[in-house]
């Protein structure tokens, strides 16, 4: 069974669009969250929030270094399986009601072999407003590139999922690593890799991770100006 807990409208494009569970619109939230580093965001969960499991496993990679994504997670579970009715129709499905400002997080149960997505995939989430994917394997490397989608991915593998690997439902919790994701919860890449933050506080460990990034402007500043690891903690500063 599939299950949405987002409500979700249209936008002039067409684009299916979830309505923000923030204090401000998902457009900004992703524009402020871009302009953060993963790292920042796990210190303020670690510190303010006690919450030690929040990154994903470190295998999954930026396809290139520079790409970043954040969004509300879009949730999806496979695993390896050769059996193939109804796996074109679910797929189908699937990207239809991707959302705006969403980005994919796969659970692929292990799957080491194939390749989860690819080109058309890739243009059909763009069409949607969709903001990036978490996935393990893909292929068709030079046209997602050429597309400029951000993927964090495992490996790359020219094996099509038919046959090997199937969808089995989404929008429905999934666990990445040691971290469950929930549909509409919050979702951060980076060089660093990637970081999930639940929805009821993301908007809050935003303007902590903000506050952050002014004090280590301070830090800067007195390590430049030549004070003393010990004086730079005794001004309130860290390393």
């Amino acid at each position: 069974m599939i299950t949405n807990t987002l409500h979700t409208h249209t936008n002039g494009n067409g684009q299916a669009v979830a309505a923000s569970p923030f204090p401000i619109p998902v457009a900004e939230m992703r524009e402020r969250y871009l302009r953060l580093y993963t790292g920042a965001v796990n210190d303020v969960l670690r510190f303010n929030y006690n919450m030690h499991a929040t990154s994903l496993p470190p295998e999954f990679a930026p396809l290139r270094e520079a790409m970043k994504m954040a969004g509300l997670a879009f949730t999806v579970k496979g695993g390896p399986d050769i059996t193939t009715d109804g796996e074109f129709e679910m797929r189908a499905q699937m990207l239809e009601d991707l959302h705006a400002d969403s980005v994919v997080v796969w659970d692929c149960t292990g799957d080491t072999v194939t390749s989860q997505w690819g080109e058309v995939m890739t243009m059909a989430a763009k069409k949607a407003g969709c903001r990036g994917a978490v996935v393990n394997g893909i292929r068709d490397t030079q046209a997602i590139l050429e597309l400029g989608f951000p993927v964090f991915h495992k490996y790359k593998a020219n094996t099509g999922m038919l046959g090997r690997f199937r969808m089995h439902h989404y929008q429905k919790p999934v666990l990445m690593g040691e971290v469950t994701v929930k549909p509409g919860d919050w979702i951060f890449g980076d060089i660093d890799g990637v970081i999930s933050i639940p929805q009821n506080i993301a908007y809050d460990v935003l303007l902590a991770a903000e506050k952050i990034l002014h004090k280590e402007d301070e830090i800067r500043e007195m390590v430049e100006s030549g004070m003393k690891p010990t004086d730079v903690v005794k001004n309130g500063g860290y390393f």
